[in-house]
């Protein structure tokens, strides 16, 4: 009777600590589970923390025993610790050295001697450095056909730390990058007017006509003819709207145009015959300051004389400008769209990039080192702010510098030693018609490429 009344007791507490260690067991489970996945979650949650919204590199554990990395440029490139940028630069570089047991040398080379003695380094199978700037005019595609520089778009997806047009546009020979840059600038030119001698001639401001993107040739042109008066009324041109002509690569680069494109001439296309009545039309209507026998300094010269509206020129050129102008009010336009254009656009005929020569090993260590030493969280809001802002302080004068440089294309035509460039521009200037120039230059221009490519 007793056993009968014990035996449910029992049964009960035998179920409940049955049912405790199975609790126990799956709660262990559970976290022992758990402490694996959180393990997990931490580690996924450290990289989402500290990892960015764009592509990197993952981490690589290499060791370069020793090895000095030669960086050779015609200027010297070391990181100067100058603003918080750079500072995080250094800092970067200096971790990785003693992370990757590596050392680091910029090599210097005057320009006037550069490409001569790094093209012959890199043919002889000694090139003068591991990273080394090359121009694309002689780079590309004559050094990559002679299989002397490694492909690299593989290795800088990174966008925060290399320039992507430059590598996936710039730098490219048959759908392969052969250049890069951590730069993310472009070249930034356009014109230069002086608003204070407008005021004075009391004509609108060009400003206008890019706000209501009205900025084009027929509106440039427009301007210049105006600005031409004989203030004195002595039957001679005393002031001018423009400092110079012979603007065949702005007339390009601003219409979308080409006078080469890869191996064959360009010079029928539409866009281009445009760039060429344009050019041609501010000679033969004279809207430009004509020379005076001077040199290529000539039209920035007379523009400091304060008597001349419109210098189209480099970015670059516009702190001396300033500097010798200080009485004048001195603005910044993007040069004007062609009718081809769909933007704004600043230019380059000598671009520039890094390589990588192909005896140099471990290409990928080296960009992988480049980029971390560049992937950075900015201090400015954009790659120009610095520059442009510590010399303008019109904002419409920093957007058209902001905006014209987005716009930056690479012109080929200076790959091309033998291409008549300047004696076509001497026809445009002289007035021979369109047809004629073309049909005159187009096999003297195809000669000459096929020179390069070997056709």
């Amino acid at each position: 009777m007793q056993f009968k009344k014990i035996l449910p007791t029992m049964l009960t507490v035998l179920l409940l600590l049955l049912l405790a260690a199975c609790n126990g067991s799956a709660e262990n489970a559970s976290k022992e589970e758990g402490q694996s996945v959180n393990e997990n979650n931490d580690g996924d949650e450290n990289v989402e923390s500290e990892s960015a919204d764009y592509y990197q590199t993952p981490e690589m554990d290499f060791d370069m025993g020793g090895r000095t990395i030669k960086v050779v440029s015609w200027w010297d490139m070391t990181i100067p610790e100058d603003n918080p940028d750079n500072i995080q630069k250094k800092e970067n570089l200096d971790a990785l050295m003693e992370k990757h047991n590596f050392d680091i040398e910029y090599v210097f080379i005057d320009y006037g001697e550069y490409e001569e003695k790094v093209v012959a380094s890199l043919t002889a199978g000694e090139p003068i450095g591991d990273i080394v700037r090359l121009g694309k005019t002689y780079s590309i595609p004559v050094l990559v056909k002679q299989d002397l520089l490694w492909p690299i778009d593989e290795y800088t997806k990174n966008p925060n730390a290399f320039n992507q047009k430059v590598t996936n546009e710039f730098m490219q020979y048959e759908g392969k990058g052969y250049g890069f840059t951590e730069d993310q600038s472009n070249f930034v030119a356009g014109i230069m007017y002086n608003r204070t001698l407008m005021d004075q001639l009391g004509m609108q401001d060009p400003q206008d006509y890019v706000d209501d993107d009205s900025w084009n040739w027929d509106t440039f042109m427009k301007v210049a003819k105006e600005a031409n008066r004989d203030t004195n009324n002595d039957g001679k041109l005393d002031v001018w709207g423009l400092a110079q002509g012979g603007l065949l690569e702005q007339a390009l680069y601003s219409n979308e145009a080409e006078l080469t494109k890869g191996n064959q001439q360009n010079l029928e296309d539409s866009k281009t015959k445009e760039a060429l009545n344009f050019v041609s039309k501010l000679a033969t209507e004279e809207i430009f300051r004509p020379n005076e026998g001077g040199d290529w300094t000539e039209p920035a010269q007379f523009f400091r004389q304060g008597n001349t509206l419109m210098y189209v020129g480099a970015f670059y050129e516009y702190g001396d400008i300033k500097t010798d102008m200080e009485d004048y009010d001195i603005g910044f336009l993007p040069f004007p769209k062609g009718p081809s254009a769909t933007a704004y656009h600043t230019g380059e005929a000598l671009f520039q990039a890094l390589t990588i020569p192909k005896a140099t090993e471990n290409p990928e260590q080296l960009l992988y080192i480049w980029e971390k030493i560049n992937d950075i969280e900015s201090m400015y809001d954009y790659s120009l702010q610095a520059t442009l802002e510590s010399n303008l302080t019109n904002e419409s004068d920093i957007e058209n510098a902001v905006m014209a440089s987005d716009g930056m294309v690479v012109l080929d035509h200076n790959t091309f030693p033998s291409l008549p460039y300047y004696e076509l521009l001497d026809e445009l200037n002289n007035g021979t018609s369109i047809s004629t120039v073309i049909e005159k230059y187009k096999t003297p221009f195809q000669t000459a490429i096929d020179e390069i490519y070997g056709q």
